[in-house]
Parts: structure tokens; C-alpha cells; sequence
């Protein structure tokens, strides 16, 4: 029973995805800062050990090189020094500059941070639309890109998120769930 028990083990563990190829020896150098990334309810906090959260939450942690773990320690992606970003077992994500990420092998970039810390994703259309922004990014070229690499990490779950919880109430204008305004009750939104 031992045996089969270990060999399971074994088998299982061969099957799971490894680190990324340079994991050990680490990739880009990023400068981790404290910094705020706003967009419509989730804020993404980065604090300046690697911690990152969403509302609150963890979810990543990054270091200064240019690893990215999540809660249980576990790899997520290597940001490699020429902008690729790798998952476990070698899956390319992307590539993240200090301003633009692109998704897979994509040519074209699907989200920037732009010096001013707003945050556009591009649309397959052409479109734009703004993803909130980021506070605390500026300092240095460093912060900029580990910002921009979170923001390609987490706007997936972010937009889902918000489109979850934009189905339970009609969108408006205004500040707060569905678009009202703080004191306009649940009348109808302001749009």
C-alpha cells in the first residue's frame, strides 16, 4: 500500500506543471513600490515587500527578481529581462515592458500603463477603455514595469469580476454599486 501510495505521489507530481526554466536564478530586475491601482470597486494594493492584494485580498507576491508567486508560495509567472513572461512549465503569458504588455505571442499591446498611472486596455475592435489608474508607479522605470506586470496579471480577474457584479445592477455614472450616487436611495441610477 506504501508503494502505491509513493508511486501515486510520484506520477502526479510529473504531471503538474514545474517552475518556470530560470526560476532560481531569478529574471528582470523590478523595483517593488507602494502603490494603489484603482478601478471602479477593486483596488490592487502593491506594498513594498512583494505583498500584493486585491480588495484586501492576497494574491501575488513579486520580488525584485522579477518572480511572482502566489499564496502558497507557489510560481506564477518569471518576468524574464527581455519582457517575456513565463508561467510554470515554460508557458509564455507574455511579454511585459515598462509601459505595455502584450498577451501569448500576440504582436500588439492589450493594456498600458501610461506615465500618468491611468491604465487603458485595448480592445480587439480598436477601442479603448480605461481601466481606473495607478498611484505611486512613477518613481523609477522599475516601479512603472512591476506595475504594469501586475496590472497584466490581475486585469483578467479584475474585468471579470466587475462584469459578475455589474449583472446584479444597472450601470450608471455615479459613485457606488450600479452607479448611485451616495444618498439617491435605490431609485432609479443617475446615468
Amino acid at each position: 500500500m506504501r508503494r502505491l501510495i509513493l508511486a501515486s505521489v510520484f506520477v502526479l507530481g510529473a504531471c503538474a506543471p514545474g517552475a518556470p526554466a530560470n526560476w532560481v536564478r531569478g529574471g528582470a530586475m523590478l523595483d517593488v513600490p507602494r502603490a494603489r491601482w484603482v478601478v471602479g470597486t477593486a483596488v490592487v494594493d502593491v506594498f513594498p515587500d512583494g505583498r500584493v492584494t486585491l480588495n484586501e485580498t492576497e494574491e501575488l507576491t513579486v520580488d525584485r527578481g522579477g518572480r511572482v508567486y502566489d499564496p502558497n508560495n507557489d510560481p506564477v509567472a518569471l518576468l524574464e529581462p527581455g519582457g517575456k513572461l513565463v508561467g510554470p512549465g515554460d508557458k509564455l503569458l507574455g511579454n511585459v515592458g515598462i509601459l505595455h504588455a502584450s498577451q501569448g505571442d500576440e504582436p500588439h499591446a492589450w493594456l498600458s500603463v501610461m506615465p500618468t498611472g491611468e491604465v487603458v486596455r485595448y480592445e480587439d475592435d480598436g477601442g479603448r477603455s480605461s481601466l481606473g489608474v495607478w498611484i505611486g508607479c512613477n518613481q523609477t522605470y522599475l516601479q512603472h514595469q512591476t506595475c504594469t506586470l501586475v496590472s497584466h496579471l490581475l486585469t483578467p480577474r479584475i474585468v471579470a469580476q466587475s462584469r459578475n457584479a455589474n449583472t446584479l445592477m444597472p450601470n450608471g455614472l455615479g459613485y457606488g454599486p450600479g452607479g448611485y450616487m451616495p444618498g439617491m436611495g435605490f431609485g432609479l441610477p443617475y446615468r
